[in-house]
């Protein structure tokens, strides 16, 4: 079957690329994805698949029942893009100003969709159902939980789900993937200083929340380097500061913005009581005080391990045995994939995009490009994991 899925998927090539290019050129934010869901439903109706619009605002249900009773898998791709003006000169650039594909979810939506169409023709042959869930906001707080709480997992009910996701530090046509911990949970943060603004000209009068906030910014990075051990994975970043309107003025406020990533819950409860420890101690030395707020976004992402298996097992046959290997280390970047992990058996992967391993293509970049071939790569590697689960 290995080998009809690529003979398939080729008949193909030319429509999932010119799906990738078109959803490329009109980006939209998370929650927004109106064209996008729009051209999903489209093309899933032109293939005869059945159909669910508006789940979780924009997200998009497919639904191919198979011949024969069986299992219902669940394929999921993103449909979102970034607040990122896109500076590649190629011919599906962005139209939109300030948005950009920058992360490969153009890729995944219209890979997912590929997948459809290669399925589709081998529905009288399948044992179950594949459903199809194309996914909104996951670059925001994350479309994933809101689909399973409006049902994407039942009717019929779901027994396992992969996802994927183009890659660019991986070379192409290389799938990677592993049982356990393979994604982070990301965490956001906000502290603001309240001080005592005054006149530049005279400190001595005021409480002067950005040398405060200077000092927090620095001792936050000691959490890492002093109070981690080595062999835990651990990031904090300091994202955004505001501060100030005039040059002569010492502001009132100072806020910080940031994320951490952590594999674990016992990680995340431990750095938040640090970071606040830490803030608490520097804004009362020098007379200041201070608001804290941190959110988990979603859970560190943890593949089932015998689906994680499954997904090598399976997608040697479109990639072989060479192209398919085990991810050495987890990464620190999040996916709201995570929640799918919570309810069925899961497991996710990454499909590399790039010519040469030793020059990575950087996500969440201006210049961020890969050839839209890859797409295909991706619609052939789902198609053939839910067959074989099906079979």
């Amino acid at each position: 079957m290995a080998k009809d899925i690529n003979l398939i998927a080729q008949k193909y090539l030319a429509k999932v690329m010119e799906l990738r290019e078109l959803i490329h050129m009109y980006p939209e934010d998370g929650y927004s994805e109106f064209k996008t869901s729009k051209l999903v439903a489209d093309t899933l109706r032109e293939l005869g698949i059945e159909v669910k619009e508006n789940v979780a605002r924009t997200g998009v249900v497919g639904l191919i029942r198979g011949k024969y009773e069986g299992k219902t898998v669940l394929l999921r791709a993103d449909m979102d893009a970034l607040k990122l003006q896109e500076y590649v000169d190629v011919p599906y650039k962005s139209k939109v100003d300030g948005m950009m594909h920058a992360c490969g979810h153009d890729g995944h939506t219209a890979g997912l969709l590929g997948a459809a169409m290669i399925l589709n023709e081998l529905k009288d042959e399948l044992h179950g159902n594949v459903k199809f869930a194309f996914q909104p906001a996951e670059e925001l707080e994350g479309g994933a939980l809101p689909m399973i709480e409006e049902g994407v997992l039942e009717n019929p009910k779901v027994d396992v789900a992969f996802g994927g996701h183009l890659w660019g530090g991986v070379k192409a046509g290389k799938l990677l993937t592993k049982p356990g911990p393979i994604m982070a949970s990301p965490i956001i943060f906000n502290i603001k200083i309240i001080g005592r603004g005054g006149h530049g000209s005279m400190p001595h009068q005021t409480i002067d929340p950005t040398i405060i906030g200077a000092e927090i910014i620095t001792s936050l990075q000691t959490i890492v380097s002093r109070m981690n051990t080595p062999l835990e994975p651990l990031v904090v970043s300091i994202g955004k500061v505001r501060s100030g309107a005039a040059f002569n003025v010492i502001p009132n406020e100072f806020e910080i913005e940031g994320n951490i990533r952590v594999i674990s819950d016992e990680t995340a409860e431990r750095v938040r009581n640090q970071i606040e420890t830490l803030v608490k101690g520097i804004t009362s030395a020098y007379g200041a005080t201070y608001e804290f707020d941190l959110k988990v976004i979603y859970p560190t992402l943890v593949n089932d391990a015998e689906m994680a298996k499954f997904v090598q097992n399976s997608t040697t046959k479109v990639l072989g045995e060479k192209n398919v290997a085990t991810l050495e280390e987890i990464s620190m970047g999040g996916e709201d994939f995570s929640f799918f992990c919570k309810y069925v058996p899961s497991a996710f992967f990454f499909l590399g995009i790039t010519e040469n391993e030793d020059e990575p293509i950087i996500h969440h970049n201006p210049y961020f490009c890969w050839d839209s071939k890859e797409t295909l790569t991706l619609s052939k590697c789902m198609a053939q994991i839910a067959y074989d689960f099906l079979a």
